[in-house]
């Protein structure tokens, strides 16, 4: 508790959250490999909830890291503001959703980001609107995202050149760190 309570003088005054967009996610990095068995669907019944999985080889996870034109805040936390899961970006190419998050002064997030944001927000990720992670790349053409596989979140990877009718691409608008 300790380690968030300063960033409490730095919470938005906001709507209340909707599965669509959140005022506020903290984040505190971690291996997705560790984060994502604590995930769960919100929606499903107790009985239902599966943990979430990293459909990944742990090294190669790794080699995913923030984009240049993103600036992670350093320390164990940090505040996200104004998340939203992406539903303007429905079946938009990621490439493509990257420039339209630009142009909107939005910033997409990373994969330690959409994990802390379904980990707070369980009910934002749902079936048809599911979001692709696009801060975080690895030089290649694939982009990590987050779904539902089996009753559970999956992170995985898509092209960057692919749409999808129920991907798209997760953004904020703005990134707090831990005052110092």
């Amino acid at each position: 508790m300790d380690l968030v309570t300063p960033l409490r003088s730095a919470l938005p005054d906001a709507d209340p959250p909707t599965p669509s967009r959140v005022p506020f996610v903290v984040v505190t990095p971690a291996p997705a490999h560790d984060t994502m068995p604590l995930t769960a669907l919100g929606k499903l019944t107790a009985l239902d909830k599966r943990p979430g999985i990293a459909d990944f080889d742990p090294d190669d996870l790794q080699r995913f890291t923030p984009i240049p034109t993103v600036r992670v805040p350093p320390g164990p936390a940090y505040l996200l503001v104004d998340v939203e899961r992406g539903e303007k970006t429905l079946n938009v190419r990621p490439t493509d959703a990257l420039e339209m998050i630009t142009e909107q002064d939005r910033t997409p997030l990373t994969v330690a980001e959409g994990i802390a944001f379904i980990t707070a927000y369980p009910d934002s990720l749902e079936r048809n609107n599911c979001f692709s992670l696009l801060a975080s790349r690895c030089g290649d053409k694939r982009v990590p995202a987050l779904w539902i596989s089996k009753g559970a979140p999956k992170l995985g990877w898509c092209w960057a050149g692919n749409p999808h009718t129920w991907l798209g691409s997760a953004s904020c608008a703005g990134r707090i760190e831990v005052p110092g």
